[in-house]
Formats: structure tokens, C-alpha cells, sequence
């Protein structure tokens, strides 16, 4: 798996197409990921004395394979390339060759 918690990605397919935001969470197990602000659902809770709202919303998870990294160059999405340096693996970016954090 290329991508990392904290990094900027694009929604590429689905209802989200188009938007951005950093991942927050990644699920190994089952191949998807939380990106905040991108599939925002409500859940329904029976209203409690301390919470006044009955309803939560929250970022659920979308697939892997629907995220593309953004290139802090062109801040478009870009493909990932694993480049030795100096003896240790580098991310890169594949359109403008920047290396990623």
C-alpha cells in the first residue's frame, strides 16, 4: 500500500468525484480508506440528556482504488513511484518527480 495517514488524495469515482482531503484512517484488511470530508453519512441515535442532537455524521470509508494522491506540484492526482535513495525507498511523485513525505 502506497498511500499514508496524513496524505492529500483525490476522490476519482463515486458520488464524491472530484473532492479532496487527507486520509485520516486506513483499512488494510479490507482495502479502503477515511478521507475527511468525502462521504459524510448520518447515523440516527436515540437522543440522550447530555446530547441534544439525535444525529451523528461522520466520514465513512470509501475504497482504495477510488483515491488518487494529489502532486503538491500541479495539485493534480498523480501515480506513485517507489525510487532508491541514498539506500532508503522514496515515494515520488510520477508527473513532476517531486519526492513525497
Amino acid at each position: 500500500m502506497r498511500l499514508k495517514q496524513g496524505d492529500n488524495v483525490i476522490v476519482i469515482a463515486g458520488k464524491d468525484k472530484g473532492k479532496t482531503g487527507k486520509i485520516t484512517k486506513i483499512l488494510k484488511e479490507v482495502n479502503r480508506v477515511v478521507v475527511e470530508g468525502v462521504n459524510r453519512m448520518k447515523k440516527n441515535r436515540k437522543v440522550q440528556q447530555k446530547d441534544a442532537d439525535g444525529q451523528i455524521e461522520f466520514d465513512a470509508p470509501i475504497n482504495i482504488s477510488n483515491v488518487m494522491l494529489v502532486d503538491p506540484k500541479t495539485k493534480t492526482g498523480t501515480r506513485i513511484q517507489i525510487k532508491k535513495v541514498d539506500g532508503k525507498n522514496v515515494r515520488v511523485s510520477q508527473k513532476s518527480g517531486t519526492e513525497l513525505k
